[in-house]
This record gives structure tokens, sequence and C-alpha cells, in this order.
């Protein structure tokens, strides 16, 4: 499948998107090969807590994310907050079909292990994905996801059970072939972009003023102030980028955005608790195997000027043996790395796409010191995808 295939499915209103969390990790890597090197990288090395410092990532029981004990519907109101959510494909090359496993559907975890199914939110398909993306608050109190009857955003307060619609549609279509969400805190700000950008806008939904603000598409949201006025945003399609757009409340159209390219393949994780700091990941060949892995470091970047600021050696975590991507910070001086151990297969274009969903494997959350980079092991969920699951807080690039 091409990039302009991608592009033709994307503009078609309701018609089902281009596959992007693909049927095994191995396809996706081919495909993205197509586009870019980069994008390559980041699909190998791989989908900030400053308030709530005390706030952290609580194990799961063991086994929570595949128990079919406690799997039901979301309750209207009385949830407690989140470990994670992760995405549900039925059909997995290997292992055992989950009980009342609905194809394309979220579920979402609590931190106690109770999982229900989201069954408002938008089902993802594959093989030829629609892109269904879904975001957690910081302090697992919130979700945000596509509502299919709304056939727009909604932000749900899991204890109240109240909802905040987006005061504006958003046609299937305009969610792309990757679709991210971003959601702020207190939950009344949401910010929503997706790839690739045509020439449909990304949105900032105020969801308590009902207000719309539309500004340039195709970066990853990886950070929102407090009031909502500037945002950050990393890309690393064609090339690693670092973009901030201020003032989104006080002009009409974005004119205040700066850009600056990064040296090197970096995907990056959430925006520091100060608003400033960006750490990333370096992705780097296998010699000899076309396929790519997580540098030893982590790296610090210039959000002014996209120069590597500092590199701290990760310690405790074997980056060069496993696929890693950033998410988002545990405290002031941690960020979140989630990790699957790294599978090596060299493919070519040619080769076919599985017919199977991929099994569901063990995804490992690491807290990084961002000064020392000392790792210390937080929980390990279940999933099948880097993109099929998620965290509390501000998301990476995926």
């Amino acid at each position: 499948m091409t990039w302009l295939r991608d592009a033709l499915n994307d503009v078609a209103d309701d018609a089902p998107q281009v596959d992007l969390t693909e049927r095994t990790i191995r396809t996706r890597e081919r495909r993205r090969h197509r586009i870019t090197p980069l994008v390559a990288a980041a699909a190998v090395i791989a989908a900030a807590l400053a308030a709530t410092a005390a706030v952290r990532l609580l194990p799961a029981e063991p086994h929570a994310a595949t128990d079919p004990k406690a799997v039901s519907d979301l309750p209207a109101r009385g949830v407690g907050p989140l470990s994670h959510a992760y995405m549900t494909f039925c059909r997995p090359q290997s292992g055992e079909v989950l009980a009342g496993c609905v194809d394309g559907g979220w579920r979402v975890v609590t931190r106690g292990g109770r999982t229900y199914r989201v069954a408002q939110a938008l089902r993802g398909t594959q093989p030829t994905l629609v892109t269904s993306p879904l975001a957690i608050s910081r302090d697992g109190s919130k979700i945000a996801y596509y509502d299919v009857g709304a056939r727009t955003f909604a932000v749900r307060d899991l204890a109240s059970g109240s909802v905040l619609t987006a005061p504006a549609k958003v046609p299937k279509a305009q969610l792309g072939s990757i679709a991210h969400l971003l959601l702020s805190d207190d939950g009344r700000f949401l910010a929503f972009t997706k790839r690739p950008p045509l020439k449909d806008p990304a949105m900032l939904f105020d969801m308590r003023e009902h207000r719309v603000r539309p500004f340039p598409n195709g970066g990853n949201p990886i950070g929102l102030s407090l009031d909502g006025d500037t945002i950050t945003l990393a890309e690393y399609a064609g090339k690693t980028r670092l973009q901030t757009i201020t003032r989104l409340w006080q002009t009409a159209k974005a004119v205040n955005v700066k850009t600056v390219d990064v040296t090197g393949h970096y995907l990056a994780g959430g925006l520091g608790p100060d608003g400033k700091t960006v750490v990333a990941v370096e992705s780097e060949e296998v010699p000899g195997t076309g396929c790519f892995r997580s540098g030893r470091d982590l790296v610090q970047l210039d959000r002014e000027t996209g120069k590597v600021v500092r590199r701290v050696p990760i310690r405790g975590l074997f980056t060069t043996s496993n696929r890693v991507y950033l998410r988002s910070w545990t405290g002031p001086q941690e960020i979140t790395a989630l990790a699957q151990p790294l599978v090596c297969k060299k493919s070519r274009d040619s080769d076919p796409a599985p017919t199977l969903d991929p099994p569901y494997a063990p995804f490992t959350a690491y807290a990084v010191n961002v000064k020392t980079g000392q790792a210390r092991k937080l929980a390990t969920y279940t999933a099948q995808d880097f993109l099929a699951i998620v965290l509390p807080g501000n998301p990476g690039t995926m």
C-alpha cells in the first residue's frame, strides 16, 4: 500500500482508513519504509505528571489485561482511576482469543485491575485500519475518544459519568491514517492531530467553553500549557522536527508557529513538567539486517534550536535489545519508557501481509531518570501493538 493510496483513503468520508496498526509489527515497518527511513526507525524504536508528581503508574494485577473475569461494558459512573487502555483484535496469530473480544474495540483497566469495554468509542478495523485514538488524563480519571454516536470527540469523567462533547463534528475520514489525542490535566482542552495532514486542520477543543481552534496538522501533540494557549508538537515523518505554537486563543490564525529541525533520527517523549524539557530516544540500524533499534542514551533536545543538549546512558533497561517508546512523565525527573523485546526479521516489500492479527505480548513500562539515566520497572501490560496501548498523560511520538 502506498502513501498515495493512504491519502486517497483518507479523503473518503466514513470510508475505511488505511492500515497503520498492522497485522504484525514487521508489516508496519515494511510499509513505513516505503514512506521514509525515518518513519521506519520510528516504527521500530517504537501510540508529564508535574501537578500530580505523586501519581504513579501502578502495576495491574497479573494478567489483568487478559483476564476475562472482570470484563464488562464501562459503567455509567463510579469507575476509579485507570492504569492503561488497550485495543483488541480477535484473530491473534498465536495464543487464546480474549473472552468477550470485540474486534477493534477499546478496553480500559483500572489501577485495581478491573477491565471495561468502551462501547461508545469508535472501533478500529483491520486490515484497512479505521484509526481510533484514545487518551487518558495523567491522573487516570478521564478519557477522551471518538464517540461514534456524536460523530466527534468526547471527554468522559469516569467517576461522575459526565461527558463533554466537542463543539464541532469530525468526520471519520478526517481521522487520517494515524490520529493522536492529547487531553489536558483537567479535561478542559483536547488536542487532535493526524497524518497525512492533507488540507484538514488539526484542532484544539475547549470542551468547557465550546470553542474550536484550528492549527497546522501533521505533528504529534506532546505538550499543552495549563491555559491551553501553547502547544508543543513533535514530528518524525521526513525528518525530526519540534514545533511550538503560541497564543492559540489570542489570534485569528496560527501565525505564532516556531519549527526547528533536529539533526538525527529521534522520537520524543511527552513534554516535561516544566513545559520546556524534551527528551528522546535515537534510532540506529542493526548492521546487516535493515532493522532499527533504540540507541543507548536518553537524549535531551533544545526545543528552541533543535540541538542535542545532553546525552545520558540508560541503565537498567537494555534499549538496544528492546523496541522503546517514551511516553509521559511520572514525576519531575522521570519519564516513562515503554519497551518490548526486539525481534528483528528482515522482510521485503514484496512479502505478503499476514492474514492474522499480532499475538498478545508483554509491554513493560519503566521510569527513567532524565538526570542519571537509571531505569526502574513500573509494570508490565499486555497488548498487540505499541499503537494499541495507551498510558495516562501526554503521549510521545508514535
